[in-house]
C-alpha cells in the first residue's frame, strides 16, 4: 500500500510562520483552513511565506505542551490567486525588494495578474514609482527562485520527502525537473545519493527502459561507491566488478563493458592494469591513490636530516631531564622522527608509543621546530592531549574543515594554504582512509615531517583503504615496531591479554583479582541480560554509582540479541527509564530521553558548539558521544554535552543521532574507556576476527570485562583472516614508475 493513502490533506493560506531553518527547511507555522480556527503545522516546508496558499498532506498528533498539530509529510505551494490574497502575499515581504508599500502599488495597477507580470514581465513594474529596470528583474529573479523549489518540490512529492527534494533544488536549481527527466540518476551521486531502487522507480515512471546506458552507468558508479564506503575497496577488479553490475541490473555483459568504456573516456571512472589485473577505480579515489603516492615520495625526500652525533647528545639530555632510559627500539624511533620526512612507530598498548611521542615533542621544540598533533577523532586527539600534555586536534579541525549546502566538506588547509608546522604527529593512524589522507597531504608543505603513529593489528579505517598498513607493506618508509611490555605495563592483565591475543594465544581468563574478567554464558540472551546486570547492579555495588558514567558496551554488531541494536534498548531501560520529570523525543523510531548517553553516527561540519569556558567552535564528528542534557518540545531543539562540548540539535537533525549505552566494535575505534564490556557470541563469520576482539579490548584502560562463550572466543583468536581490501596504495609505493598510471 502507498503510504500517501494514509496521509490527509488540507488546503489552507500561512497565516504565520512561527519558525524556519533556512538551511533544511523545517518549519512550524499557523494555517486558516476555511477561515476556521488557526491550524499549527510542523513539518519540512522550505521557502513558505504568509500568505501563501498550500496543500499538505500528513496527519493530526498531540503534543504534550501545544496540544494538537498537523505534522506535514508532503506539501505543494498554491500561488494565490485574489487580489487580496495576493496583497497579503506581497506585503509580507515574501519577495526581496518589496514591502507593503510597493505590494500596495503592485495590486492596485495590476489586480490578480500581479504574480504573473512579476513572473514573466517584470519590465512592467518599472511603470510604478521607486522600481528600477535592475530592481524589477532582481524582484522577478526572487519570485521565480521561491516558486522554482515549488515546482520541484512538487515533481518530486511521489518518489522522495521534501528534505531530500530540497537538497537537489539546492544542487540543480530550477532545472532539477529537466535533469531527472532525461537521467534519474543523477540523483545517485555523491551530495545526494539517493538509492538506486529510488532513481529506478523514477525512471520507469517515465518509462526508460532497464538497459539504458544512463542506467547501466549509474549501476557501475553505485557499485563501485557501495565497495569503497561498505567494504573498504578502493578499486574493484574488472571482473568482479563486471559480475556484480550484472547481478545488480540485470543487463548483458557486453553493454556493462560498452558503458564502462564510455566512463573511461569521461573520466568518471579510471582504469589501472598492475600486472594481469584490471583495476576500476571512482576517479576520486583513484587521483587520491595517486596524489598520496607522489606527495609521500616529495615528503620524506624533502627534509634535511640532522647529525647522528646531534641526535645521541639530544636523546642523552632528555633522558636526564627526565630520569629515564630509553629502551632500544624506543631510541631509534626518536632517531628515525629526526631523519626521515615519513616515519612509522606502530606497537601493541603497553609498549611505550607515548614515551616516544612526548620525547619526540621536547625535541623538537629544543630545535625550534613548530610541532601540532593531530588523530581522526575527537576522542582520540583528546586521548592523545591527556597523555602528551600538549593540545591535540581532530584531523578536520587541522584542516579547517567547512561544509557546504552541496553536501560537500572542503578544507581551508589545502596546496594552496599548507600548514605552517614543522612537524605534524598523527596518532591512531590506522584509523586513517585514503580520502582523509589525500587532504592532510594536500595540505603539507615540502619540508615537513610527518610522523604516523598507530596500531597496525587493529581494525582498518571505516572509510576506503588501508592507509597505515600499505604504507608499512611497502617497506619504503623509516617504520619502527615497539613489541617489549613495560614492567609497569606488565601488570596489567588487560595488556598481557591483549598481547596474546594478538599473537594468537589463548588469554587467561581464570584471574579474579585483576583487570580483565572472563564470565561465560551459555547464550547471547543471557550474555546480554549479563550485561545490563553489570552495568546497573553488580559493577555500581561493587565501585559505586559514578562508574556508570565509566562503562562503555562494545559490541560486534548491530544485529542479534547482543548487538547495539537490542542493547540499547535494555540498557536505556535499566540506565535511565521513563520518568515524569525527564522529557522524550521519538524520532527514526528512537526514543531520546533526558539523560540519554547518544553518539553521532555522521560528520557534520556546520553544527555549532559552545565550552563553559566560552570557546566556541563547529563540528560534531562520526563516533562523537555526548549525553542528552535537556529536551525542548516547544522549539523543537535537543540540547547534548560531547566532552564538554554543549550542543543545540535542531530535531531536523536527530537522525544523525544513536543512542551509545552500546557501540559496535567499528564505532569504538580511537577511543579509550575506563570500563569496557564485550558480549562475546556467535554472529556473522566475517565478524569472527583476531583483529576485531584484540580492537575491541584494547579500548579499555581500567577494566576489561568479557561476557559469553568462550568456545567462540577461541576461534576469534584462531582466526587471523583480515579482510580483504583492495588498495592500490602500496603497489605505487613499491614501483610508481611501473604501476602503469
Amino acid at each position: 500500500m502507498d503510504e500517501k493513502e494514509n496521509l490527509l490533506t488540507v488546503l489552507a493560506t500561512v497565516e504565520h510562520i512561527v519558525y524556519q531553518n533556512s538551511e533544511n527547511g523545517y518549519t512550524v507555522c499557523e494555517l486558516n483552513v476555511d477561515d476556521c480556527e488557526l491550524l499549527t503545522a510542523v513539518g519540512i516546508m522550505p521557502y513558505i511565506c504568509e500568505g501563501e496558499t498550500i496543500s499538505a498532506m500528513g496527519n493530526y498528533t498531540v503534543h504534550p505542551s501545544f496540544g494538537r498539530q498537523f505534522k506535514v509529510e508532503y506539501f505543494e505551494k498554491k500561488l494565490p490567486t485574489t487580489s487580496t490574497a495576493i496583497l497579503k502575499y506581497l506585503s509580507a515581504r515574501s519577495i526581496k525588494g518589496i514591502g507593503p508599500k510597493t505590494a500596495n502599488a503592485i495590486v492596485e495597477k495590476y489586480g490578480e495578474d500581479s504574480l504573473d507580470v512579476i513572473e514573466n514581465h517584470p519590465e512592467w513594474l518599472a511603470d510604478l514609482p521607486g522600481i528600477s529596470q535592475r530592481k524589477a528583474r532582481e524582484i522577478s529573479d526572487d519570485f521565480k527562485e521561491q516558486f522554482g523549489v515549488r515546482s520541484v518540490m512538487s515533481f518530486f512529492k511521489d518518489f522522495i520527502g521534501p528534505a531530500m527534494a530540497l537538497r537537489v533544488y539546492k544542487r540543480f536549481g530550477i532545472a532539477a525537473i529537466d535533469f531527472v527527466k532525461e537521467d534519474p540518476y543523477i540523483l545517485c551521486e555523491e551530495g545526494l545519493s539517493i538509492p538506486f531502487e529510488k532513481a529506478d522507480k523514477i525512471a520507469a515512471s517515465y518509462h526508460i527502459p532497464k538497459n539504458a546506458n544512463c542506467r547501466v552507468a549509474a549501476g557501475i558508479k553505485y557499485v563501485l561507491k557501495h565497495n569503497a564506503y561498505q567494504n573498504g575497496h578502493v578499486y574493484v577488479p574488472e571482473e568482479k566488478l563486471i559480475q556484480t553490475v550484472q547481478k545488480f541490473i540485470s543487463v548483458s555483459r557486453e553493454q556493462i563493458e560498452d558503458v564502462a568504456e564510455d566512463l573511461f573516456r569521461s573520466g568518471d571512472i579510471k582504469l589501472s592494469v598492475i600486472g594481469h589485473e584490471r583495476r576500476i577505480y571512482l576517479e576520486k579515489l583513484f587521483s587520491a591513490e595517486k596524489y598520496i603516492a607522489q606527495k609521500l615520495d616529495m615528503i620524506d625526500g624533502g627534509v634535511v636530516a640532522i647529525d647522528k652525533r646531534d641526535i645521541d647528545i639530544l636523546i642523552d639530555k632528555i633522558e636526564n631531564e627526565e630520569c629515564i632510559t630509553y629502551a632500544k627500539m624506543q631510541r631509534a624511533a626518536i632517531e628515525k622522527s629526526l631523519t626521515s620526512g615519513i616515519m612509522i612507530l606502530t606497537g601493541g598498548p603497553g609498549t611505550g608509543k607515548t614515551t616516544v611521542i612526548r620525547a619526540m615533542i621536547k625535541i623538537f621544540s629544543s630545535l625550534g621546530f613548530s610541532t601540532v598533533l593531530a588523530a581522526p577523532t575527537g576522542r582520540a586527539a583528546k586521548r592523545m592531549e591527556e597523555t602528551t600534555g600538549v593540545e591535540a586536534k581532530t584531523i578536520h579541525r587541522l584542516l579547517e574543515t567547512t561544509y557546504g549546502d552541496d553536501g560537500f566538506s572542503t578544507f581551508r588547509r589545502c596546496e594552496d594554504s599548507p600548514l605552517d608546522e614543522d612537524v605534524v604527529i598523527l596518532d591512531e593512524s590506522s584509523m586513517i582512509d585514503t580520502l582523509l589522507f589525500d587532504a592532510f597531504l594536500k595540505a603539507v608543505k615540502k619540508g615537513t615531517r610527518v610522523i604516523m603513529i598507530g596500531d597496525a593489528d587493529q581494525l582498518p579505517s571505516v572509510g576506503p583503504g588501508s592507509v597505515l598498513r600499505d604504507l608499512i607493506e611497502s617497506d619504503r618508509f623509516s617504520t619502527i615496531k615497539l613489541s617489549e611490555i613495560f614492567r609497569q605495563a606488565s601488570q596489567s592483565l588487560i595488556v598481557t591479554n591483549a598481547h596474546k591475543i594478538n599473537e594468537g594465544i589463548a588469554p587467561d581468563l581464570s584471574a579474579k583479582d585483576k583487570d580483565f574478567f572472563f564470565l561465560p554464558r551459555e547464550s547471547p540472551v543471557l550474555s546480554a541480560q549479563t550485561v545490563v546486570d553489570l552495568c546497573k547492579n553488580r559493577l555500581p555495588k561493587r565501585y559505586g554509582k559514578e562508574v556508570i558514567d565509566e562503562i562503555q558496551v562494545i559490541t560486534p554488531s548491530k544485529k542479534s540479541e547482543a548487538g547495539t541494536e537490542i542493547l540499547n534498548v535494555s540498557l536505556q531501560a535499566a540506565l535511565n527509564p521513563p520518568d515524569a520529570s525527564k522529557r522524550e523525543k521519538n524520532a527514526h523510531g528512537i526514543i531520546f530521553r533526558e539523560g540519554d548517553k547518544v553518539m553521532q553516527v555522521r560528520n557534520n561540519y556546520d553544527i555549532m558548539w559552545k565550552k563553559e569556558d566560552g570557546e566556541e567552535g563547529v563540528g560534531i564528528f562520526n563516533g562523537d558521544i555526548g549525553v542528552v542534557v535537556s529536551i525542548d518540545n516547544a522549539n523543537e531543539t535537543m540540547n547534548i554535552n560531547f566532552d564538554g562540548k554543549a550542543v543545540e540539535y535542531d530535531y531536523a537533525l536527530l537522525e544523525d543521532l544513536e543512542h551509545a549505552y552500546a557501540v559496535t566494535v567499528h564505532k569504538s575505534q580511537g577511543s579509550e574507556y575506563p570500563v569496557v564490556i564485550i558480549p562475546i557470541y556467535p554472529y556473522t563469520q566475517k565478524l569472527l576476527t583476531r583483529n576485531l576482539i584484540y580492537t575491541a579490548v584494547t579500548r579499555a584502560r581500567d577494566m576489561a570485562i568479557l561476557v559469553g562463550d568462550e568456545e567462540t572466543l577461541m576461534r576469534m583468536i584462531a582466526n587471523n583472516t583480515k579482510t580483504k581490501r583492495y588498495t592500490g596504495l602500496c603497489d605505487l609505493l613499491k614501483c610508481y614508475d611501473d604501476a602503469g598510471l
